[in-house]
């Protein structure tokens, strides 16, 4: 299960450059990042190790506001959450009564999620190149510039120009698959949805 749990932050980071691609990927993440400063949704992620054996599913809600303003909250089969007001990420897990924070430039750096919360440009950190399109989903791989990013590649797929799945292979040849829904664009969201404070009692990590 711990290994399970470490996987929900390298989930939520891989989603940065989602929610854009179409038939031209690229001008169409560009509109996006242009346009869409806000956005809430649903996910269902599990992951398949490098033996094939898959991993109990997780399913949860996100939300994010630009720059840098984002919330991963795993619901099922236990809570989690993943939250950044734009300076600090706090990662909390109820069940070890821990929170750890980390600055939010260490912890995102030049992942995927560089582009979805903030407003740079995917091809200045990642290799982007199309892939077949499969069951009437549109495909899109980058690949990170950098060795120490700490995955491999992450796939995209869209479909009627919203996410609909995420593949992240990690340096351990483990594969996470993320299937979003109900994503809405622009929804007007409050301060407090990206602000955390740790109860009473929890140990806080400072990394």
């Amino acid at each position: 299960m711990k290994s399970l749990r470490r996987l929900t932050l390298a989930a939520a980071l891989s989603l940065a450059p989602v929610l854009a691609f179409a038939a031209s990927a690229q001008e169409q993440l560009k509109a996006f990042v242009a346009t869409v400063t806000s956005a809430t949704g649903s996910f269902s992620q599990y992951t398949v190790n490098n033996q094939g054996r898959t991993q109990p599913a997780q399913t949860g809600v996100f939300s994010f506001q630009r720059p840098g303003k984002f919330k991963w909250a795993v619901q099922k089969p236990y809570e989690q959450l993943v939250v950044s007001d734009g300076r600090v990420l706090f990662q909390f897990d109820p069940d070890l009564a821990q929170v750890t924070e980390r600055k939010v430039d260490a912890a995102i750096g030049t992942s995927p999620a560089a582009i979805l919360f903030g407003s740079g440009s995917l091809e200045q950190s990642f290799d982007v190149s199309p892939l077949p399109s499969k069951d009437g989903v549109e495909w899109l791989r980058a690949k990170p510039r950098t060795a120490d990013a700490g995955f491999s590649r992450v796939d995209i797929g869209m479909k009627d120009n919203l996410p609909v799945r995420v593949e992240l292979l990690d340096s351990f040849g483990q594969t996470t698959r993320v299937d979003l829904s109900a994503i809405a664009a622009n929804p007007k969201l409050a301060d407090k949805e990206f602000q955390f404070t740790a109860p009473k009692g929890v140990d806080v990590v400072k990394m």
